[in-house]
């Protein structure tokens, strides 16, 4: 009697120890590896670089629950993290190597943008200043074509006289005196020619008498003008050129006119201005009072 009922007291207690050891011995199976081993060899815990790939397509193993084993430890979770992170990682030298290439090209380009634009600015100015000096070199060929023609107009101009001012100074019958009147018109005059260029005096002398006598008495009429200009007024003898020409009218000159002057001893005297001296305003003009005849 004893002996039962110390058997049937103890009996659910030992019950429930094998269902607690049952228990236990089911949750130690869920965390081994699906393939059955206890004891993982080193090359299972640490699989090749082509394992890890196979094994990141390969779905995740699910255990005794029906998924993943919540009670994983951080050493199986980090080496299913670690080929994403090794990729990622090489991802990122990816991305910045691209950057770094777009940065050099990038520089590249705006060196050769600031080389171009340096260039083109070089050349721009290179044109400017060619433009200036074909702009000089034109305006220096207009200004020896002008020269040229003034040269070409003093050429020309060296030999050509024209009349511009006239007088007669006249004698006494027989005399080769001059009178104070012929003295007042040429000292008119010379007053004016002093210091003057571009000027030449002519001088043409008359006398009523015939054939030499009048080319003689001509002559001393002529001589005693230009004795009296050199002497008292100093007007150079090559500003002077006489002819005597007696009672011969000049050539071109009126007939009738010149005959009514020969019937008396007169001097006619011209002033002729040269073509040069009249641009530059230094050719002196008789006045109107300087013009006329001198009476004896």
């Amino acid at each position: 009697m004893t002996v039962r009922s110390t058997i049937r007291n103890s009996f659910p207690g030992q019950v429930a120890v094998l269902a607690l050891a049952s228990a236990l011995s089911l949750s130690a199976a869920a965390q081994q590896p699906a393939n059955g081993s206890s004891n993982p060899t080193p090359a299972a815990t640490q699989p090749s670089p082509g394992a890890q790939s196979q094994n990141m397509s390969a779905p995740p193993q699910e255990g005794f629950w029906g998924k993943v084993n919540p009670f994983a430890r951080k050493k199986w979770v980090n080496k299913r993290l670690d080929p994403i992170k090794g990729q990622l990682n090489e991802l990122d030298e990816v991305n910045a190597k691209n950057a770094q290439d777009i940065k050099d090209v990038d520089s590249r380009a705006q060196a050769g943008i600031n080389k171009a634009q340096t260039t083109a600015d070089a050349a721009n100015q290179v044109a400017t200043a060619a433009g200036t000096q074909a702009q000089q070199a034109n305006t220096v060929a207009g200004q020896a074509t002008t020269k040229v023609g003034q040269i070409n107009t003093t050429v020309n101009g060296l030999d050509t006289y024209a009349e511009k001012n006239a007088m007669t100074i006249k004698f006494r019958p027989g005399s080769t005196v001059l009178s104070k009147d012929a003295k007042d018109q040429l000292d008119q005059m010379a007053a004016n020619l002093t210091g003057h260029q571009g000027y030449v005096l002519e001088i043409q002398a008359y006398a009523p008498a015939k054939g030499s006598a009048g080319i003689t008495s001509s002559d001393r009429l002529a001589e005693a003008v230009k004795r009296y200009l050199v002497t008292e007024h100093e007007i150079p003898v090559y500003r002077m050129h006489s002819v005597a020409l007696g009672n011969m009218p000049a050539a071109g000159s009126n007939a009738d006119a010149t005959e009514a002057k020969i019937r008396t001893n007169h001097v006619e005297l011209r002033l002729m201005e040269n073509s040069l001296a009249a641009q530059d305003g230094q050719t002196p003009r008789l006045s109107s009072s300087q013009t006329g005849a001198s009476q004896p």
